[in-house]
């Protein structure tokens, strides 16, 4: 399973007999039953039990190619990240084999992607939000639980937020992705009220942890595109990774970025900065979904940091992280002198 260059194309659908009520939920019903692809009815997209395969490592495959078109019924949004005050969730799961993803675990047992037809709902919700906080600027994030813009060259519906957003004073988008199926999002209205973000690593990272993704390079010019299309842009670089000659290779990483983008896109870039971490329930479902994986999990070579919520995760020791903290944000202080560091956690 190499890089992704051809866009997402599930191999078994389901629909939640309500979908169909909502007007997303009857087009993609019509789009997918023109072509050569099982569909099958669930009750719930939560409740998905008769995935085939003969095995779960066969199971965990099979969801990664299944997605589910069902109604979001949880209006309250997730708050907490680092990048914004609320989490819009426009879709669940994702195609993508990256060995280190965090939705390994918080989507344990259903790691088959979803996609929620009741949008106009859900931008109902986000507008509530903005309403609360006003006068202040509130940013929601779309790829929390997922990488949005890989499915929705099908749905569309990350292109109808941007639109939303667009048309609002206070809202503003942000997303990131490691997919480069971004041509349809080019011509939609965002008023530069969405960020674009796009998750780049060290080859080493990309080519042995972050399997069924774009390659780096195809990652780059999608970005380039984006950014010429108005979108604001920025990278995230996770997670950084001590691997062997880690130095060199996050400094190849940004000689790329510095030679290709060119220097008028520049002068609004955003990077954030996220070292690797693991928690104990996270690495016994990447050894059992991920086997023959080359992630360095060893717990007493880490720093244990105490979690929000109950749960501790294993990060580097703190004269690791300080290195890598200070070797790339060298990197980009050097190579792109106006981009904004928002944070290294």
């Amino acid at each position: 399973m190499a890089g992704a260059n051809k866009p997402f194309m599930p191999q078994l659908i389901y629909f939640e007999p309500r979908a169909l009520e909502y007007p997303l939920g009857k087009e993609l019903f019509e789009k997918f039953s023109k072509l050569e692809v099982e569909i099958r009815e669930t009750t719930s997209h939560n409740q998905i039990r008769d995935l085939p395969g003969e095995n779960d490592f066969q199971k965990y495959r099979t969801a990664k190619s299944t997605l589910v078109v069902g109604i979001r019924k949880t209006l309250k949004f997730d708050s907490s990240k680092p990048s914004a005050e609320y989490a819009i969730p426009l879709a669940t799961g994702c195609m993508g084999h990256c060995h280190y993803c965090y939705l390994q675990t918080t989507l344990g047992s259903k790691p088959y992607l979803r996609t929620y037809v009741n949008t106009d709902e859900i931008f109902a919700q986000a507008e509530k939000y903005m309403q609360e906080r006003a006068p202040e600027i509130t940013r929601f994030e779309a790829s929390c639980t997922s990488d949005i813009v890989g499915i929705d060259h099908l749905t569309h519906s990350l292109k109808k937020a941007i639109e939303f957003f667009g048309a609002t004073e206070l809202g503003r988008l942000r997303f990131t992705t490691k997919y480069h199926h971004v041509d349809h999002l080019l011509d939609a209205n965002h008023q530069g009220r969405t960020r674009f973000r796009f998750s780049v690593n060290s080859h080493y990272v990309i080519k042995n942890f972050e399997l069924g993704t774009s390659p780096l390079e195809e990652r780059i010019n999608a970005a380039i595109k984006v950014a010429e299309a108005g979108y604001p842009l920025g990278f995230i670089v996770a997670p950084l990774y001590l691997h062997k000659d880690w130095e060199e290779g996050y400094r190849e990483l940004f000689d790329i970025l510095e030679a290709k983008i060119p220097k008028h896109l520049t002068n609004d870039l955003t990077f954030e900065l996220i070292q690797h971490r693991f928690t104990k329930p996270a690495k016994r479902v990447i050894e059992k979904n991920y086997p023959k994986s080359k992630l360095e999990m060893n717990e007493e070579e880490r720093k244990y940091k105490w979690g929000r919520y109950g749960i501790g995760k294993y990060v580097y020791q703190d004269d690791q992280a300080t290195k890598l903290r200070e070797t790339v944000e060298n990197y980009i202080q050097t190579m792109f002198p106006n981009a904004k560091i928002e944070y290294f956690t």
